[in-house]
């Protein structure tokens, strides 16, 4: 089996708020790599960053999309960085993976200061423009379909994605 839809983008997106509404819109489970990576490591996701330093963040990373891939049921939602690993990239061919596209304005009002993103603890806002340029190509190489966030209610984007689904 292969998850309904794969969500991607930057942190400020909205792949788990538009992911949890479109899961309960299609009525299947909702599936966030994050709190994957969470359950596994027994800690939050700041605290790995700490403890164990972001190369272990993204070993843990890896092998929590190859898990939620391999499981192939409901919305997946996969974290801002995943796209990074190059096997991830190569394990999302075939699948549909729609890319929630924001600009750094709406990402930065909807992160706010980065509480809880260890990647933008120190300035946010110059970091997030960062991450979204390095990351951007690499969600349109995996993408299947981009969906504009910026400036929609979560609704909106949920109808338009449940409408690029197959009946």
């Amino acid at each position: 089996m292969a998850p309904v839809v794969v969500l991607v983008g930057a942190p400020g997106c909205g792949k788990t708020t538009v992911g949890r509404a479109l899961a309960a819109t299609l009525g299947v489970e909702f599936r966030d790599t994050d709190t994957d990576i969470e359950q596994m490591a027994g800690k939050p996701i700041p605290e790995i960053f700490i403890d164990e330093g972001e190369a272990h963040f993204r070993t843990l990373e890896r092998a929590a999309v190859a898990a939620a891939l391999a499981a192939g049921t409901g919305v997946l939602a996969l974290g801002g960085g995943a796209v990074l690993a190059e096997e991830t990239r190569a394990a999302l061919i075939g699948h549909r993976v729609v890319h929630l596209s924001v600009e750094l304005p709406d990402a930065v009002w909807r992160v706010g200061l980065g509480a809880g993103r260890p990647l933008l603890a120190i300035n946010p806002r110059a970091t997030l423009k960062h991450l979204m340029d390095q990351r951007r190509p690499l969600y349109a190489e995996v993408a299947t379909e981009t969906v504009v966030t910026d400036g929609r209610a979560p609704a909106q984007v949920v109808a338009e994605i449940a409408a690029l689904l197959p009946r």
